[in-house]
This record gives structure tokens, sequence and C-alpha cells, in this order.
């Protein structure tokens, strides 16, 4: 009996796979049997991912996805080194906490150009019949908690999140044809090493308040990229265009 869970013999491509959760995500797809395709600017960090994957035929690719007249040129070269792809996880974001009055116009083009357009872009040319599996494939978009839920200090990056969730319930529509399921994955606080830094400017009872919001505690990267795991499988068949939240119980208050 197959095992619908099982990521065996699927390519699949990662932005932001040089730390956090895009990092996690290329080795538990690789322990899934999945060869991965790594993107992320940071060279030493993505060769530093791909020593620890498991056997497999795998990519790392250093670019800034914001370069988008590149991107088409590394599909092409990933589709040639290690076959259509399957599967396609946007990890790749940036967060920035500033009151509105501190907000210029460069921060939200900076904050949608890499959380939100590079991956729409990316999208684009992966479903291309040329560079997409036979079988179709699986996109995984990940959003955040903060797409559907308030916070001072976040709009710019609240907006782009939200773009995500409602952008890929049109997308998961216009792909049906294509056989391309889209979805989002909406985190809470998960302890990454980018999360970690500006927890750990917060006073002591800033830090207790965030915890104490999140009744199952804060998450782990493994958390999210077993999420995606499940939707780039065979197992999440009949699911697209669904926002996923894994966020401990915060937004359930």
């Amino acid at each position: 009996m197959n095992n619908p869970f099982s990521l065996k013999n699927k390519n699949i491509l990662i932005t932001g796979a040089s730390s956090g959760i895009g990092r996690q995500c290329a080795l538990t797809f690789s322990q899934l049997g999945a060869n991965v395709i790594l993107i992320a600017r940071n060279k030493e960090r993505l060769k530093d991912t791909f020593s620890k994957l498991e056997k497999g035929n795998h990519l790392i690719i250093s670019q800034d996805i914001t370069e988008y007249d590149k991107l088409e040129q590394i599909i092409k070269y990933s589709v040639e080194k290690i076959g259509r792809i399957s599967g396609f996880v946007h990890s790749a974001g940036i967060e920035m906490t500033l009151p509105l009055r501190s907000m210029n116009s460069s921060y939200y083009e900076k904050i949608f150009a890499i959380n939100v357009i590079s991956g729409f872009e990316l999208a684009k040319i992966i479903s291309k019949k040329k560079y997409l599996d036979k079988n179709g494939a699986s996109f995984v978009f990940i959003s955040s908690v903060m797409g559907i839920v308030g916070n001072p200090a976040l709009i710019g990056y609240s907006a782009s999140k939200g773009a995500l969730i409602s952008a890929i319930k049109s997308m998961a529509l216009e792909f049906i044809s294509k056989n391309i399921r889209v979805n989002c994955i909406s985190p809470g606080h998960v302890e990454t090493e980018m999360a970690s830094k500006l927890f750990e400017k917060l006073s002591e009872e800033s830090k207790k308040q965030i915890i104490d919001m999140h009744p199952l505690g804060l998450g782990k990267p493994e958390d999210i990229a077993n999420a995606c795991a499940f939707l780039l499988s065979d197992a999440s068949r009949w699911i697209t265009g669904t926002n996923l939240i894994v966020d401990g119980g915060y937004s359930a208050r």
C-alpha cells in the first residue's frame, strides 16, 4: 500500500531555505523522500542546510528572489538538473515592526516584494507546462496568523500576509485546470532564529504575555514543516484554496 503522506520522488522548491521555517522544510521533506531545491541569498547557510539533508537529488541556488527577471532562468536550470517541479513552498519573508507614523512607501514595497510578489512570480513560472510535473503540483505559501488578527506596529507585515491568504483562493481556482493545488499556512509565534532575536529584545513581561497568548506554547519550525509536508503530499489531494492556521491556539481566543 502506498503511503499518501510520503514525498518520495517529488521535486520541491523552497524559498527562504537557509534558515527558520524554510530550512526545516528542506530537512523534513528530504526525510520524507523528496528532492529539494533550496533558494536563498546566503550561500554559506544554504550549504550548511544542504549538508544536513538526507540522500537525494538536491540543489542549492543563491539568489535574491526580488530580482524577478532572473527567476525563470532559476526554474529552467532546476528542472534541467532534477526534473519537473511537483511542489513549491514560499517561505521567504521579512517582518518590519514599526508604527504607521514611521512607515514609508519604500518599506511597504520591500515587504510586499519579498513576502508576496516574488512568490506569485515563481508560482506563475512553475505553472508553465514545461516546468510542471505531469501529475500536477501543490503550492504552499507561508502566511501568518497576523494576516487574520491585528497587532500594533505590524500594519505592513499584516497587510502582506493577509494578501497571501486572499490571493491563494483566486490562484487555487485559476490553477485547477493545471491540477495545481494552492494553499496557505498561517503560523503563530515560531521559535526561529529571527524570531528569537526579536524576542530577546522584549521585557520579561512582554515575553510572558506572548507565551500566554499561545495556549499550546510557542511553536517549533518542525510544526510548520510538518503541516507543509501534509499539504504537499497526496494525503491532501482534496484540499485547495485553504488557509491552515497552525498557531498553538493563538487565534482561538
